[in-house]
């Protein structure tokens, strides 16, 4: 296999909290070459949808959503700016993914957006736009709590996510583009900090794959998620 990487090694992880931005949350993830910002803003006008008292009118829940976007020079080809059908399926994975991070309803009446904008693609980057947008989610949902526009605290835990995939008959954790490309397998799995599943997303690519490989691309997901999440907790101190 044409890396330095063990077939169930990460690629060195970096979330660097407080990155440049006017966002009450904002982080920097590196995940090998790949770096995604993600910012969470705050906002208290939620979805009119949402369910209200009946009495007060008020709303009794709040919502968090996200944005995804690759930058136009993310990737050798320039990206074009605008809206994508692929940007759009990885923006409703991402939020959500976030959505299974909180309780909804212990932040009545607001909403956070958390836009995720690709600075360099090499593969994986929805995942690590979860991985990060929740640290950046943390930090917004503090800074609400400070202004007393969420009371009780409403993280139910961290949620992470991680890609995994086999090449050349071999499981492999945390897909650089060379090995996505070339993948026969490819599944991007999202978890919380109980080792729940919160969404996995799986195809043959070049093949199929049987019941045992599959088991076997979710306990490797499960180990690289356990390890995301100690860097997601490590950070956030």
């Amino acid at each position: 296999m044409p890396t330095k990487r063990r077939p169930n090694q990460l690629r060195p992880v970096k979330i660097t909290r407080n990155y440049p931005s006017a966002a009450p949350g904002s982080v920097l993830i590196q995940m090998g070459q790949t770096r995604v910002i993600c910012t969470a803003s705050i906002s208290q006008t939620p979805p009119n949808w949402l369910p209200k008292d009946p009495e007060t009118g008020a709303f009794t829940a709040g919502w968090v959503t996200a944005e995804y976007n690759m930058m136009p020079g993310s990737t050798p080809d320039r990206i074009r700016r605008g809206p994508n059908s692929r940007a759009t399926e990885i923006q409703r994975l991402i939020g959500r993914s976030l959505r299974a991070a909180v309780d909804l309803e212990k932040m009545p009446g607001v909403a956070i957006t958390c836009d995720c904008d690709v600075l360099v693609a090499d593969g994986g980057t929805r995942t690590a736009a979860i991985t990060g947008a929740f640290v950046a989610l943390s930090d917004a949902i503090s800074h609400a709590r400070s202004l007393g526009l969420i009371t009780k605290n409403p993280i139910l835990g961290p949620i992470a996510a991680i890609s995994v995939g086999i090449i050349d008959g071999q499981p492999c954790l945390d897909l650089d583009y060379p090995l996505d490309s070339r993948a026969d397998v490819d599944m991007n799995v999202v978890m919380n900090h109980r080792g729940h599943f919160v969404e996995v997303q799986g195809t043959g690519e070049q093949t199929t794959f049987t019941r045992k490989q599959l088991d076997t691309l979710l306990a490797l997901a499960a180990r690289g998620i356990r390890q995301l999440i100690k860097t997601q907790r490590t950070a956030l101190r």
